[in-house]
């Protein structure tokens, strides 16, 4: 043998070997960068993950925020457009309600209509079972004033039903609240209707 053609193959062999350890370096180079990559999404994962926690916080305070403001203008409007000292509220009560089922109410003040309520079942349902809603609001002027209600529905044996009742009250100065009470007269098998003042 020839030392040409050995030291082309040794020369082969070393090239061959530099090949392989080249591509194996560049092959240990690309799974440290790809690595590299994965660590540094899962770091923008996790950033952008806390960055999201701390938005839903910010829209979560700031829910709040506007809640408890509009709960405080719903009052200031209150004061301004109801003050105390001339504030008069109506609220309506039934009790058993076996002589009478409810359909509408109607509230006149010295002669002017201001209010009309239509029920739904619901409504009447919650107010045998307790309930009181308040009617009406208005601001009146001190001095003695004519309720007028008006109550509408299927009285003793369904047949329609239409009763007023009637109260004349003082209005001093401070708020005053009258409640129309819807309450059932056994003895005579008949709704009675009764207004009153509440201390």
């Amino acid at each position: 043998m020839t030392r040409k053609p050995v030291i082309s193959l040794i020369a082969s062999l070393v090239l061959a070997l530099g090949s392989a350890a080249i591509a194996q370096d560049a092959a240990l180079m690309d799974s440290d960068a790809a690595m590299a990559g994965a660590v540094a999404a899962g770091a923008d994962a996790a950033e952008s993950r806390d960055q999201f926690r701390q938005l839903d916080q910010d829209v979560q305070s700031l829910k709040k925020e506007v809640l408890d403001l509009n709960r405080d203008l719903f009052l200031l409007e209150e004061e301004l457009l109801f003050p105390a000292n001339s504030q008069v509220a109506f609220f309506i009560s039934m009790d058993v309600g076996e002589y009478f089922q409810l359909d509408s109410v109607s509230l006149k003040i010295d002669g002017k209509e201001v209010a009309n309520y239509l029920y739904t079942e619901r409504e009447v349902s919650a107010l045998l079972r307790g309930g009181v809603q308040r009617v009406h609001m208005a601001n009146l002027k001190t001095g003695d004033h004519e309720l007028v209600a008006i109550f509408t529905g299927k009285g003793p044996h369904t047949r329609d039903y239409r009763r007023g009742a009637t109260m004349n009250f003082n209005k001093g100065i401070g708020a005053k609240y009258l409640e129309l009470e819807i309450t059932d007269r056994v003895q005579k098998q008949q709704p009675e209707f009764v207004i009153k003042e509440w201390e």
